[in-house]
């Protein structure tokens, strides 16, 4: 075949053409084309053909196939119906012809009258902008059929979530699919459970659980219906957190997730303030509890386990009192079990700027104070219900008054400083306009006032979101209320049990900084009713008791003292001389494989941080690593 000797004759036809009639049909684009390439006497002709894809996109298969023998200089002539069929963008089309200038390849659109050999068309460029504004009406049209369908409550998704199955008479309708909902309901338990959404993951492969693409495949539905799948079971972290943040899961119609502009070949998602809401349009598979328990969970911080295994049950939990920082487990390397709490701000560079101290807490100390806590609210329930029902509603009056009436304050005093900021951002523009305030002072001026009008404007938006919910949970005692009886007895704390009943827990500089026995502030916050202390903690010590902790707390300032004086005169020095560094490290190192395999044993998961692909590695029971944390073949010793 000679270069330059096909003639290439394209054809397209998108589903808005399909409206216009037979005339736009790709059997008579081609019959047209090819009429005219004999009747003009045109070489080698050849059909390059994208039929149902949009002119907007220029990824379309025959278009590049057309273009890649172009590239190749296979191509002298191109023949098109007319310039729509070329695209509906015209700054590309506008590229493409130039391209095909500079190549030598003569373009022909037989209905406009185009023929690059004939001479330059001065009206090409107005009638591709024609082409695209053509594109673009369409695509607001459809948008507003789809506006007006998701605003009547219908869903406007063109699949339903896994867990749900369209009805087959009517799509409008989502089913529950058991088998799906199951899954996802152990999702959701797992996450209360502290299992982070990669943890999840590996449980779900490991049981061999179908993803939801095959899932939803096995019944003829969902995105992936005929995409080939190399491993069923291999679910990705993404997957669990989607699931877990759909609100589709109570029973509810969520529209307008998602937005496109008419070019893009992808949707993008959009803020929730954009979503459109109907609720109860479908049963639900999680209770409305449970989705906001997990996105308590979810909203605080990332639960996984420590090198040892263990989920800590207070993370997410625990803030500092002074700087209101988070508070993290202070994972040390030194052989032991015992977790300990620290202020997050203290840590970061330069140490102690943020934050003054670190605010150590054992992990075991706050459990027991939160678990004889909580015992006695339950025993006090019990002993007189009446009055435990009066003293819990009095708490919750009394903290949800002081905050609506902070929250009040705020939005008032807000609200005033945005009259002001419009009051001088109109100032500053007629005084810039007269010229008596110049251009660049007007806009660091205008900058800076527009800055502080939206965070403004951003701190009123969240005080009447909490005005609202104060008002809507006005009877938010009695929950709690529930939950004291639910659980009864307090024997051992778990996770879901914390994340229900704890909101937070702020904990103060011990008393002595550094004295690990001395006493320490810790302050608990409950969900609905805020901080609640039964009568046998809310009651005052005695003078005795004061004078017995009072000497009790000069007996530990004075052991604690004694530590400078001993790294002083060198003793301290002397006695970690006096141990080998490498029998230490040995022996910290024997202490931890003692751990570790204790874990094995009782077959919890733990983590090893250093393999050599650069991710955690989850050791499961029967699994064996070496020195370089590489797994050895089942049975090796």
């Amino acid at each position: 075949m000679m270069k330059g000797n096909i003639t290439a004759l394209y054809e397209r036809l998108s589903r808005d053409d399909e409206l216009q009639g037979e005339s736009n049909s790709i059997s008579n684009q081609k019959k047209m084309l090819m009429d005219y390439a004999k009747a003009h006497d045109l070489s080698s002709p050849v059909h390059f053909t994208d039929d149902g894809i949009s002119g907007t996109r220029f990824d379309r298969p025959g278009f590049m196939a057309m273009m890649d023998e172009v590239n190749k200089g296979n191509v002298g002539t191109i023949c098109i119906k007319d310039m729509s069929r070329m695209g509906r963008d015209y700054l590309k089309v506008g590229q493409v012809m130039e391209m095909l200038r500079q190549k030598g390849v003569r373009l022909i659109a037989i209905n406009d009258g185009v023929d690059t050999f004939m001479g330059d068309d001065d009206f090409t460029p107005f009638r591709n902008i024609m082409n695209e504004w053509y594109a673009r009406d369409t695509s607001k049209k459809i948008k507003s059929v789809f506006k007006a369908k998701g605003n009547s409550g219908k869903h406007v998704a063109s699949t339903c979530p896994y867990g749900y199955l369209k009805d087959e008479k009517d799509g409008n309708l989502w089913l529950v699919d058991e088998e799906a909902a199951e899954v996802v309901r152990r999702i959701f338990r797992l996450t209360i459970e502290g299992y982070g959404p990669y943890q999840i993951a590996q449980v779900l492969e490991n049981d061999k659980v179908e993803i939801p693409a095959v899932h939803m495949a096995r019944f003829g539905q969902g995105l992936n219906r005929k995409k080939p799948i190399k491993d069923p079971y291999h679910w990705s972290s993404s997957t669990v957190v989607s699931i877990l943040r759909k609100p589709e899961y109570l029973g509810h119609t969520v529209n307008f997730k998602t937005a496109k502009h008419f070019k893009d070949k992808k949707s993008h998602y959009v803020s929730q303030d954009n979503w459109v809401i109907f609720e109860n349009t479908q049963e639900p598979i999680i209770d409305q509890e449970t989705f906001d328990l997990v996105q308590k969970i979810r909203s605080t911080v990332r639960r996984y386990p420590d090198g040892w295994g263990e989920v800590h049950l207070l993370t997410g939990l625990m803030y500092c009192a002074d700087c209101g920082a988070k508070m993290y487990v202070h994972r040390t390397y030194n052989g032991k079990r015992e977790a300990q709490y620290t202020c997050s701000a203290y840590t970061k560079v330069p140490v102690g700027t943020l934050c003054p101290t670190q605010h150590r807490v054992s992990e075991k100390n706050v459990i027991q104070l939160i678990t004889d806590l909580l015992r006695s609210i339950a025993e006090y329930s019990k002993l007189d219900r009446e009055a435990f029902v009066r003293t819990v509603r009095e708490a919750q009056e009394k903290q949800s008054t002081a905050d609506i009436l902070k929250l009040k304050q705020t939005a008032e005093a807000d609200s005033r400083r945005l009259d002001e900021l419009e009051t001088l951002i109109c100032r500053i523009y007629e005084d810039n306009i007269l010229g008596k305030l110049p251009d660049e002072r007007y806009l660091f001026l205008s900058s800076s006032y527009e800055a502080e009008r939206k965070k403004l404007s951003e701190e009123v938006k969240v005080c009447e979101q909490g005005i609202r919910e104060y008002n809507e949970n006005n009877r938010s005692a009695d929950r709690f209320i529930k939950l004291i009886d639910k659980y009864a007895n307090f024997e051992e704390l778990t996770n879901p049990m914390l994340l229900e009943l704890v909101d937070k827990i702020l904990v103060h500089e011990r008393d002595i900084k550094g004295s690990s026995r001395c006493t320490q502030t810790i302050e608990i916050y409950f969900n609905f009713v805020g901080r609640y202390l039964p009568p046998e903690f809310a009651k005052e010590p005695t003078a005795e008791d004061l004078a017995e902790m009072e000497a009790e707390r000069l007996r530990h300032e004075k052991r604690h003292q004694a530590y400078p004086r001993r790294k002083e005169s060198g003793k301290a020095r002397a006695y970690y001389e006096a141990r080998s560094k490498d029998a230490r490290k040995a022996e910290i190192e024997s202490m931890k494989a003692a751990i570790r395999q204790e874990d094995q044993d009782k077959g919890v998961f733990y983590f090893v941080a250093d393999c050599p692909e650069g991710q955690p590695t989850i050791v499961r029971p029967g699994e064996t690593y070496d020195d370089r944390n590489v797994l050895l073949p089942t049975g090796t010793m």
